[in-house]
């Protein structure tokens, strides 16, 4: 079965452009999630970015979750929060507080311990593979093994995913970041995925 897509925002977007960028990108194939990266923003900065992308990606049908941060994934209505700090506490924390109407991923996977620790934590997916920057070598490896043996669906993150490629983990969802934004055009690089996804090649 082909993973749906799941898009990462940009490290560092310029706040100015990037909203209507992302709009132009939603408006090709559907993305089941939206993550607003936070990056080097600071507090006030990466509230008032995500706040603006929830109300876009939103409307164009895809849930969006905010980094490390449950306060203001309340506070500006987005679907959930993805945890990539803290560890257990965090994610447990993140699971008090908005499950069962809002959805807790969590990232930052370097083993299979990790992701059996964390999974287990009524989390919505277990991440494998960073949200930008290099890719994470076992990356595909993780994913693949816990798309085979778990229920909690899994995130293959490769931010220098080749759109001929595809994906082969069998992860139910592929996260695309620097392998889109890095183009000239981000939604024609992302129609091509999609389009590789659902032929399979």
């Amino acid at each position: 079965m082909a993973p749906q897509l799941y898009l990462i925002t940009p490290a560092d977007p310029d706040p100015a452009q990037f909203p209507r960028r992302l709009m132009a990108v939603l408006t090709g194939p559907e993305i089941a999630a939206l993550l607003v990266r936070r990056g080097n923003l600071d507090d006030a900065a990466y509230a008032e970015m995500a706040e603006r992308l929830v109300q876009i990606g939103q409307a164009a049908g895809a849930a969006v979750l905010v980094e490390d941060d449950v306060a203001l994934a309340t506070g500006i209505g987005a679907d959930g929060v993805h945890i990539t700090n803290g560890g257990l506490k965090a994610i447990r924390e993140a699971v008090s507080l908005l499950k069962p109407d809002g959805i807790v991923g969590v990232g930052n996977v370097r083993s299979r311990h990790d992701a059996m620790s964390f999974g287990e934590l009524d989390v919505d997916y277990v991440m494998f593979g960073p949200l930008g920057g290099e890719p994470d070598p076992q990356a595909a490896e993780l994913a693949q093994w816990w798309a085979e043996t778990f229920e909690v669906p899994a995130v293959h993150s490769n931010p220098a995913a080749d759109v001929s490629q595809g994906d082969a983990t069998g992860a139910e969802f592929l996260a695309l970041s620097d392998c889109i934004w890095a183009q000239n055009d981000p939604a024609v690089t992302l129609k091509a995925f999609a389009d590789t996804i659902r032929t399979g090649a």
